[in-house]
């Protein structure tokens, strides 16, 4: 007989990379819980309406609530097994409200807190993009100074977003702007199999206490790489507009918050190339080989998707 389903409760559900993780956890086959900020039908955007509608039409039992209510907090806690953040970066450090109530909760398995980019004990960025980065490591370190049983997952960067970003599969362009000479190897993960990889890794005992990187060897490229691909994709030529290293880190400089944010997240992913600037070693958990039966979408099969439907791999944010 198999053993019963972790109940997995999503922060930050509703969110971009949140509906992704609710939906694989769903199709998983958890017990699937999502804690939201409290909705107003007069107040609340359509699509956060219609989101809600979604997840009990999945099966997704939602709590209510703010993460200053932790008496709320608790009861959530109290019923499930795993918990999964997908906060944004603005509320990164509001996680030690989840951590507090998690360890007066007692009975969570697997904590995995928002990050889904850089291996940030690996890695350095300008200084707007380094206040994200300690950020992150302070609720790291917070997870285990709590003893609570964690996973961290290093996504790198979500392919959707940046192909969206770069090529602009959606408009006709004739230009596309390189960063740096182009020739940075970064890694483009698709945000579905971010979140398939993260729901399995949560549950899975080979990865408690771990970190989880996902450095499928389809998924490593360059921005060279990426619009000589488009090109051969669409029979289009692309004037190339390079911009220097020395003119990111300018506007980090003197961009305000959080404007500065941006140039310097994309200095240390496509310049700097920082998401391949370490080996991985036996020790490293890599998703795709933890993971071998699980068909990851290739960044070559997002550029298909894009030629037939430019309009559905686009991000919102950097978040």
């Amino acid at each position: 007989m198999a053993s019963p389903k972790s109940k997995v409760l999503i922060f930050g559900g509703t969110g971009y990379l949140g509906k992704y993780m609710v939906k694989a956890s769903v199709s998983q086959g958890h017990p699937t819980f999502v804690y939201v900020r409290p909705i107003n039908p007069h107040d609340a955007h359509p699509s956060k309406l219609q989101l809600h509608v979604q997840f009990q039409s999945m099966g997704v039992t939602v709590f209510q609530g703010g993460l200053d209510e932790h008496d709320k907090l608790v009861m959530a806690l109290k019923q499930v097994d795993v918990v999964i953040s997908t906060l944004p970066v603005p509320q990164h450090l509001d996680q030690v409200k989840i951590i507090k109530a998690i360890a007066e909760a007692g009975n969570i398995k697997r904590f995995v807190p928002s990050e889904y980019g850089n291996e940030v004990d690996r890695v350095s960025g300008l200084p707007p993009f380094e206040a994200l980065l300690e950020n992150k490591r302070k609720i790291r370190r917070a997870t285990e100074a709590a003893g609570i049983f964690y996973t961290y997952v290093s996504a790198n960067a979500f392919a959707a977003y940046f192909i969206d970003y770069l090529l602009h599969p959606h408009e006709t362009r004739d230009q596309v702007i390189v960063y740096g000479t182009g020739h940075a190897k970064v890694v483009l993960n698709y945000e579905e199999d971010v979140a398939a990889y993260t729901v399995k890794a949560a549950s899975d005992e080979r990865v408690v206490n771990r970190v989880i990187i996902c450095r499928p060897q389809h998924n490593i490229t360059t921005q060279l790489d990426l619009i000589s691909s488009w090109e051969r994709k669409t029979g289009r030529t692309l004037q190339r507009t390079y911009v220097p290293e020395e003119e990111l880190v300018k506007l980090s400089e003197t961009l305000p918050f959080p404007d500065n944010i941006p140039v310097s997240i994309i200095h240390n992913i496509f310049i700097k190339g920082d998401q391949m600037s370490f080996g991985l070693t036996e020790d490293d958990l890599e998703a795709s080989k933890l993971y071998p039966d699980y068909k990851y979408t290739s960044v070559d099969n997002l550029l298909d998707i894009c030629l037939v439907n430019p309009s559905k791999p686009q991000l919102s944010s950097f978040a």
